[in-house]
């Protein structure tokens, strides 16, 4: 991790306060970033690559509303076959840097039949459907052996985000992320399971990173994009073009709302 850390500092002497990560689709944030450094995953040693069509795979360095940011546009998903050391690497990376807050973000299914596509959703709480957690293994001495993941998605970000956004006058619906580690889509049977346990929404990314950043100290704020409705919700299969799609269709409220998120933090 020493050569990444010291390899980014030798091409950007910007101090991250704020880091982002942007979901699938939701990589045209970066164009928000003012005084930007674009670093491509592929020139930071050791760094790990996103493979996933919506990821680009660079950190962008800079500023939005005066804050000094780091953004991810584009994650590591267990998924690709990297190992969880990889896909939390990145967050290891930013806390090293500096970072006191992460805005997590993601594309997902709409669980709960009160949400449809398009709508964004503040993550009160998750559920680590995965089998998986980054903290197996010896444990880093930059937080606990034993995590408590009670307040994991702060509080106080949350009812700021709230704020702004009926400010806004942007829909801002509030739930509980369920994390599958995919490729696959969820069955519908496990959509059944997944409501029945409490779940909102579904995805394939997030936890694991928020978990790390939990660990280290970090605040952090949770926004999913609801892209369409779960399997089994509708009568219809589903594909990652139309997460694509209606990341398109919410991008701009997407991006004014972390803007101002971000101004007032």
């Amino acid at each position: 991790m020493n050569k990444s850390i010291e390899y980014i500092k030798s091409v950007t002497n910007i101090e991250p306060e704020i880091g982002v990560i942007l979901g699938s689709g939701l990589g045209d944030f970066g164009e928000t970033i003012e005084e930007k450094m674009v670093i491509p995953y592929k020139d930071i040693p050791e760094f790990p690559k996103s493979t996933v069509v919506g990821h680009e795979g660079s950190l962008i360095f800079g500023k939005v509303k005066g804050k000094n940011v780091v953004a991810m546009q584009g994650r590591i998903h267990f998924y690709e076959g990297q190992g969880m050391d990889n896909v939390v690497y990145p967050i290891k990376v930013m806390s090293e840097l500096g970072i006191k807050t992460l805005i997590v973000t993601n594309a997902c299914g709409g669980i709960n039949t009160n949400f449809k596509p398009g709508d964004l959703m503040l993550i009160r709480d998750h559920i680590n459907f995965s089998g998986q957690n980054p903290l197996i293994g010896p444990n880093d001495d930059k937080g606990p052996r034993f995590l408590d993941m009670t307040y994991t998605y702060s509080k106080r970000l949350m009812e700021l985000s709230k704020k702004v956004a009926k400010e806004m006058n942007i829909k801002l619906q509030e739930g509980v992320y369920m994390y599958f580690t995919g490729p696959t889509y969820e069955t519908p049977a496990e959509i059944i399971f997944a409501r029945t346990i409490g779940a909102d929404t579904a995805g394939m990314s997030t936890v694991p990173e928020v978990i790390v950043a939990r660990h280290r100290g970090i605040e952090v704020l949770g926004i999913s994009c609801i892209t369409n409705m779960a399997a089994g919700i509708l009568d219809r299969p589903l594909d990652h073009k139309e997460v694509i799609e209606v990341s398109n269709t919410i991008k701009e409220d997407f991006k004014k709302l972390v803007q101002e998120i971000i101004r007032v933090m």
